[in-house]
């Protein structure tokens, strides 16, 4: 199948499709005459696991090796569980950092009158140095 079909089969965009096939992360065929790529069933599963792992915020990095992991079937899943981990650490960080920011946002919020007054909290802390 061309790559607008493996578009709407994994709801990838054609561009991110190439993107991957350019990082070598699926390998399509290529029709030696006409330069388009052909995808198979088992490119589609690579794209589609692709898909959920960029969803989980894995990078690049990690999901080439998900995907070398993926497709050794003598893997070893503590490998898995060390990337996994990792991200897992990353996005709890991520998860404070945002509580911190949306509870001080939270604490601008409710200081401001939301008034016809010209005189506004938000802006001025945005704007204190």
């Amino acid at each position: 199948m061309l790559i607008g079909e493996a578009s709407k089969q994994t709801g990838l965009s054609t561009k991110t499709i190439r993107f991957y096939s350019d990082l070598d992360l699926i390998a399509p065929r290529r029709d030696p005459f006409t330069g388009y790529r052909s995808f198979t069933e088992k490119d589609l599963a690579k794209l589609r696991f692709l898909k959920k792992a960029r969803q989980l915020e894995f990078s690049i990095k990690d999901c080439a090796e998900l995907l070398i992991l993926f497709d050794q079937p003598d893997r070893s899943s503590l490998y898995v569980k060390i990337i996994a981990s990792k991200k897992l650490k990353e996005l709890d960080a991520k998860a404070n950092e945002l509580n911190s920011l949306r509870n001080q946002l939270k604490v601008l919020v409710e200081r401001c009158p939301g008034d016809h007054q010209s005189d506004c909290p938000i802006l001025e802390a945005l704007a204190d140095e």
